[in-house]
This record gives C-alpha cells, sequence and structure tokens, in this order.
C-alpha cells in the first residue's frame, strides 16, 4: 500500500504527466456530460421505452459502447462507433486496395491523408446511421414525446433532418474529443471514450445484481462474492491473454555502422497471441444477430429459435466457431508474413536455419497459424462466458462484464494508459508501475 501511496504521489510530481491526466479528465467530463443532453424537441420523461428496448442485443451492445448515450436519444448517441466501422473499412482495404496500401507505407504523409479519408468515410456512415436511429427513435417513443412536432407545428422531415445534422456533429465532435486526448491527454483518445462508456455502466449493473440476489434468494451476498471473485479471475484471464507473446529467435549476421561493428547478437520476433484484439468478438456478434431476421416468420422452433437464444447451446457453438474463423481472418488481414521476412532481409537478418526470403515468410505463416490456434480458443472462451455467467443466475448486464468485447476492451485500454504513465515515470527516474518489470499494451513488447 506504502509503494502504491508513493506511486501516486511521483505521477504528480511530474507536470507534463499532471497535466496531461488532469486535461484527459476534464474531457471526460465534457463527454459524459454530453450523453445526457437529449436531443432537442424530445420530451425526456417518456424514453423509457427506448431505454429497455437498449438493454441487450447488438443495440445493447451499442448502447453500452456509448455510455447509455443511445438508449437516452443524446447527442452523442452514435458516439465514435461510426469512426470505429471507417477504420476497419479503411484498414481492410489497405490489405486489398493497391492505392491503400501504398499510403500506409508512405510514413507520416500517408498517415495523415489516411485519416482524412478516414473522416470523410466516417461522415458517409453518419449519413446512413443517423437517419436509422431516428427512425428507430421514432418507433420505441411514443409519439407525444415529439414536443416539436406536436406543438412547434415543425414537420417529421425538416424534425428529423435537424436532429440527423446534431447527431453527426456529436459523433464527429466526441471523434475530435478523442483527437484531443490523444494529443495532449493520456492514451488512446479513441479507445479511453469507448473504456470510459462501458465503465460508466458498471456501477449500475453491479447494484442491480446485489439488489436482485439480495430480494431472490437466502446467502445472496454470498453469492455476490463469489461473482466478483469469478470476474477477477476472468479479468487477470484476459490480461494475460492481451500480453502473451511467442518469440521467433534471429540471429543478426556481423555488419559495420561507421567505426563500430556490431557482432552477431541474439533477437527476437515477437508475434503476439492474440494478434486480432477484439475485432474476432465483433466481427461475429455482428453476424449471429442475421438469423433473427427470420425470427419475424418463425421465432419459436427451428433454426430463428436456436439462432435467438443467447444462452442456448447452438448459438454460443456456432458463436465460438466463428470467433475462432475471424481471428484467423483477422489475423492474416493485419500480420503480414511476406512483409516481416522483407524488412528482416533488408536488416541484414535472418532465422536460424531458414533461408531469407520466401521460405522465412513460410515460416513465420507457419508460427502464426500454431500461435493463433490456442489464442482464438481462448477467445472463444472469453466470448461466451456472459452466456455462462446469465445461465448461472447472473443479471444480463452485469453478464456482460465477465467476457466479450467490453471486458477485452477494459483490459486492452487500462494496459496502454497504465503504461504511457509508467513510460513517463521511468523517463524521470522513478519506478514504474509494477515490481516485476515493464507493462506491455496491445501494441507489442
Amino acid at each position: 500500500m506504502k509503494k502504491f501511496i508513493e506511486t501516486i504521489q511521483n505521477i504528480f510530481k511530474i507536470e507534463e504527466l499532471r497535466k496531461r491526466i488532469v486535461y484527459t479528465v476534464l474531457l471526460v467530463l465534457v463527454y459524459r456530460l454530453g450523453c445526457f443532453i437529449v436531443l432537442p424537441g424530445i420530451d425526456a420523461s417518456m424514453l423509457a421505452k427506448l431505454q429497455s428496448s437498449t438493454q441487450e442485443g447488438l443495440v445493447g451492445l451499442l448502447n453500452m459502447f456509448s455510455g447509455g448515450a443511445f438508449g437516452n436519444a443524446s447527442i452523442f448517441a452514435l458516439g465514435v462507433m461510426p469512426y470505429i466501422s471507417a477504420s476497419i473499412v479503411v484498414q481492410l482495404l489497405g490489405m486489398f486496395v493497391p492505392y491503400f496500401r501504398k499510403l500506409q507505407m508512405e510514413g507520416e504523409s500517408g498517415r495523415r491523408k489516411i485519416n482524412q479519408l478516414t473522416r470523410y468515410l466516417t461522415i458517409a456512415i453518419l449519413a446512413i446511421q443517423c437517419p436509422a436511429y431516428m427512425a428507430q427513435v421514432h418507433n420505441q417513443v411514443p409519439g407525444s414525446a415529439f414536443v416539436a412536432v406536436n406543438q412547434l407545428g415543425m414537420s417529421n422531415f425538416t424534425y428529423n433532418l435537424v436532429c440527423t445534422i446534431i447527431l453527426m456533429a456529436g459523433s464527429m465532435f466526441v471523434m475530435w474529443l478523442g483527437e484531443r486526448i490523444t494529443d495532449r491527454g493520456v492514451g488512446n483518445g479513441i479507445s479511453l471514450i469507448i473504456m470510459i462508456g462501458i465503465v460508466a455502466r458498471l456501477p449500475y449493473a453491479l447494484v442491480s445484481e446485489i439488489g436482485t440476489k439480495l430480494s431472490t434468494s437466502n446467502g445472496g451476498l454470498l453469492f455476490v462474492i463469489v461473482e466478483l471473485v469469478f470476474l477477477f479471475l476472468v479479468f487477470c484471464a484476459a490480461i494475460a491473454l492481451v500480453q502473451a507473446v511467442r518469440r521467433i529467435p534471429v540471429q543478426y549476421a556481423r555488419r559495420v555502422i561507421g567505426n563500430r561493428q556490431y557482432g552477431g547478437v541474439r533477437q527476437y520476433i515477437p508475434i503476439k497471441i492474440n494478434a486480432a484484439g477484439v475485432m474476432p468478438i465483433i466481427f461475429a456478434q455482428a453476424l449471429m444477430f442475421l438469423p433473427m431476421l427470420f425470427s419475424r416468420w418463425d421465432s419459436t422452433r427451428g433454426f430463428a429459435a436456436a439462432m435467438s437464444n443467447y444462452t442456448g447451446v447452438w448459438y454460443n457453438l456456432v458463436f465460438g466457431i466463428l470467433v475462432v474463423i475471424f481471428t484467423y481472418f483477422y489475423t492474416a488481414v493485419t500480420v503480414n508474413p511476406n512483409m516481416m521476412a522483407e524488412d528482416m532481409k533488408k536488416n541484414g537478418g535472418f532465422i536460424p536455419g531458414v533461408k531469407p526470403g520466401k521460405a522465412t515468410a513460410n515460416f513465420i505463416d507457419g508460427i502464426l497459424d500454431r500461435v493463433t490456434l490456442p489464442g482464438s480458443i481462448m477467445l472463444a472462451i472469453i466470448a461466451i462466458l456472459p452466456a455462462l455467467a446469465m445461465k448461472l443466475g447472473v443479471t444480463n448486464q452485469f453478464a456482460s462484464f465477465y467476457g466479450g468485447t467490453s471486458l477485452l476492451i477494459l483490459v486492452g485500454v487500462i494496459l496502454d494508459t497504465l503504461q504511457q504513465i509508467e513510460s513517463y515515470l521511468l523517463m524521470r527516474h522513478y519506478d514504474g508501475l509494477m515490481k516485476t518489470g515493464r507493462l506491455s499494451g496491445r501494441s507489442g513488447m
């Protein structure tokens, strides 16, 4: 405890780090306040049905990522998810379109151009999602709640157009907040905003879980303690999955730089056990909601019923298999063995016993296939843990913190933020946050 207090004191002794933390906290407060500002012309007291419809399913996932803004009909309702979608599309285009692949290899100028194109694509996605969200609001909220239409005489088209512009501006403002946090704050701003939205739902879910256990069963408090202990163990397992790295030995050949000669020094290529991160779960979860389109014709039996049961065996089996498949797919998209082999060859390095060039690329590709298998299985287990928790009696809202996207995002963002803070401490010759060594975030060792 004394060590922890000294570390906190050291953090605030560094002026630059102190300013960055305060700046980050202030921008986060601005974001959280905006999540409770309802769209103009809507009676906030009549949003109960909209809020209840955003507690589960894909809509519930969006509501959790937005910190409840989606269910509050807030000006920040769509949050940063359109920007995340645009970033994913641009990243995938970089693997298949030569123009985007060329931009990725142009360094800082290419990165600025990619960021500009991502923003344009975000606006295009918002132009589609905002009217769809307004249609959802009109479907879930009683007509009498629209004060601007009923009392001010504004037409539905004009009102929806105004709200669409407000929603687009709100999402772009949230994206700007994230970029300001990245530039002048601590951590990755966009990821931090998503994490804050998830954490904001935790106190409500925990209070609801405690209230449910205390009111429905004897020894409810003991069950809550057991659930919290299990949640802690799952959190530790997720940290291990995020940080796990397999090292491939590389023996660099003797080379001369200036007048200094370096002998052969054994180095390693870090291959992450889970190079795909949380994206396979997001892709698989989005795909699992497609069968629900058939539920309007037959939701009581057959395929639609099996795929609509979130805690069912068939749903979670298919979900886990899709997570494994998408883990391999996204790893193949994000990790390029040919580029790694080419960079190694340019730097005069090689893997002992393996010829440079194509043979090295095939060797790294084989290592990736073997390393990705346990990582993908572990990711699939984490993805279906919320369903297992619900089977054991945990409420839906609290069960979402036992796995899936919410848990991995929390772990990844926390590790990245702590890694940045630790780097400031070590630069000023203070002890780091961990006694056993350096923290490693999602970016690698």
